[in-house]
């Protein structure tokens, strides 16, 4: 694997400096007793959203994806796709629109599920992680209710891990169902790359044996 990208690498420091990523046993949701935890809820301040958006800001015009506007799925998504518009403008020069659902739809005001922009066109959703796709599903779903698209997902990190009952990846899932193309900031393998420039062997040892046992 080639050396980490700077937003690559800045964004494994943000999240371990705000705890939203920690190393330990956690128990998942699957009943997996995991070495690491990633929770995008911990980025709560101004400063580590405004690093945040320019993480997301910076892979996606690394990866060159081609989009009209962001939406952010609710909840977490909502913040995200903000940060990311700021960013893309502050950072590239980009001023793209960018909308985010609510929960349930409103039925006065401007009424409907979106809030921000109008879907139109092709959409680049952004979300934390994907662990069984369900928001994202219904995100693709609501964006072509709307007459709009989905063109990509972009997510903080692709824990490459297998879905139960299944030799795919939550991700990899996606992608096959969807034909969209996901991206992540990070991968499994650039924490473990990341790691591996310190000296926790025995951390990276667990990470490495977890991934042997559940990895795609």
């Amino acid at each position: 694997m080639s050396e980490l990208e700077q937003y690559q690498h800045q964004f494994i420091e943000l999240a371990q400096k705000y705890d939203a990523l920690s190393f330990g046993e956690f128990e998942l949701k699957s009943g997996r007793i995991s070495p690491y935890f990633f929770n995008a809820g911990k980025f709560s301040s101004g400063g580590a959203l405004s690093l945040l958006g320019a993480s997301y800001a910076d892979a996606i015009v690394a990866r060159e994806i081609e989009f009209d506007f962001i939406f952010g799925p609710a909840y977490k998504g909502i913040p995200l796709a903000a940060v990311t518009a700021s960013a893309l403008y502050d950072r590239h020069g980009m001023d793209v629109p960018y909308c985010f659902n609510r929960k349930e739809a409103k039925d006065h005001g401007e009424g409907g599920i979106f809030v921000g922009a109008k879907p139109e066109g092709r959409g680049l959703i952004v979300d934390d992680v994907i662990t069984a796709g369900t928001a994202i599903r219904e995100a693709i779903g609501q964006l072509e209710a709307a007459g709009a698209k989905a063109a990509a997902v972009i997510i903080g990190l692709d824990r490459k891990e297998r879905a139960p009952n299944s030799d795919l990846s939550a991700v990899m899932q996606l992608e096959a169902e969807s034909s969209l193309r996901v991206e992540s900031i990070v991968s499994l393998d650039h924490i473990r790359q990341y790691l591996s420039a310190g000296s926790d062997d025995n951390l990276l040892a667990k990470i490495e044996a977890y991934q042997e046992e559940y990895g795609v």
